[in-house]
C-alpha cells in the first residue's frame, strides 16, 4: 500500500512538471530572476538616484561631490542641466549632450566601473547610478513565490474606452506619472466580477494593483503584472506572473501606486511575495 501510495504521488509530480502552464510560468519566472541579477540592467543594481539641480552637479566619491559615488575616483567630472536638456563634462573638459530614458535607451556615462543615466519624470530630471557591486544585487538570493494555480490564469473581457483616457499615478517619490488606458478588462475569479484599468507600456497591457495580501505575505503598496494585448475583445491575464515592484527591491525606483479602480477586494494568492526579512 505504501508502494502504491509513493508512486500515485510521483506519478502526480510528474504530471505537474509536465503541464505546459506550470512549465511556462517557471520559465518566466526563473528568467524574471535573472533579469532583476543582470549586473548593469537589473533593479538589483540600482544604487543611487540624485535629483539635479540647475547649473553644475558635480559627481565623484567625495562626501562634497553633488552625486556621491560608493568609491572610486574624488570628483570624476560635471553633470550640466539647464532645465531641460543634461550634458556630462567629463575631467578633461570635454562636454557631451546625454539622452535621458523618456525617449528611449538612455546614453550611459562609465565612472570607475560604475554606470550613470540621466532619467526624466513629469519634468523631473535626475541621475540614476547602477552598480554591480551594490548591496542589494550582491546580497539577492532570488525571489519567493505563491505555487502555481491555474485559476489564476484568467480570460478577461476588454472594454475599450471610447478614447484612450490619462491615468495619473501617484508614485513613491510624491511625483505623479501620466499613462495611457485604452479600457478596461472585466474577469470573474473566486465567485466576484471584478475590473482592472490597464496601460499600455512596451506593446504590453500593464497592471498596477493591489489586492487582499498586500501586508500579508505580498508588499503593501502593490504590485504589477504584464498581458499580451487583447485579441478579439479577450485578454489573457496570468497572476502567477504578477511581480514585485522595482522599489522592493531597490530605494531608489520611481514607482507607481495602484489607483484606487485597481485595489481588488479578494486576495490574490499568486505571484511573487514580499522578499524573505523584508
Amino acid at each position: 500500500m505504501v508502494t502504491r501510495k509513493v508512486w500515485l504521488i510521483a506519478c502526480q509530480l510528474f504530471v505537474l512538471a509536465a503541464d505546459p502552464h506550470t512549465q511556462s510560468v517557471e520559465a518566466w519566472r526563473k528568467k524574471y530572476e535573472e533579469g532583476l541579477k543582470a549586473p548593469y540592467t537589473g533593479w538589483l543594481s540600482v544604487a543611487g538616484l540624485f535629483w539635479l539641480k540647475p547649473g553644475e552637479n558635480s559627481v565623484g566619491s567625495a562626501d562634497a561631490n553633488d552625486i556621491v559615488l560608493p568609491r572610486g575616483t574624488a570628483k570624476a567630472g560635471m553633470f550640466l542641466f539647464d532645465g531641460k536638456t543634461v550634458r556630462y563634462r567629463d575631467s578633461s573638459g570635454s562636454v557631451r549632450a546625454l539622452r535621458t530614458d523618456t525617449p528611449g535607451t538612455p546614453d550611459t556615462v562609465e565612472i570607475d566601473g560604475m554606470r550613470l543615466v540621466a532619467i526624466e519624470r513629469n519634468g523631473k530630471f535626475g541621475i540614476r547610478l547602477r552598480d554591480a557591486q551594490s548591496k542589494m544585487r550582491r546580497e539577492y538570493t532570488g525571489s519567493v513565490w505563491y505555487p502555481i494555480n491555474a485559476k489564476y490564469k484568467v480570460r478577461a473581457k476588454f472594454i475599450p474606452h471610447a478614447y484612450k483616457r490619462t491615468i495619473n499615478f501617484a508614485d513613491m517619490t510624491g511625483n505623479t506619472q501620466k499613462m495611457v488606458s485604452p479600457g478596461l478588462v472585466e474577469f470573474t475569479l473566486n465567485g466576484q466580477v471584478l475590473r482592472l484599468e490597464p496601460v499600455e507600456d512596451e506593446g504590453q497591457l500593464f497592471f498596477v494593483f493591489k489586492d487582499k495580501t498586500a501586508n500579508h505575505g505580498t508588499y503593501g503598496a502593490g504590485r504589477m503584472l504584464y498581458a499580451p494585448l487583447p485579441v478579439n475583445g479577450i485578454a489573457e491575464i496570468d497572476f502567477n506572473v504578477a511581480k514585485n515592484p522595482p522599489c522592493v527591491f531597490t530605494p531608489y525606483a520611481t514607482c507607481p501606486l495602484p489607483p484606487k479602480q485597481n485595489i481588488l477586494p479578494i486576495a490574490i494568492e499568486a505571484g511573487e511575495k514580499m522578499p524573505a526579512g523584508h
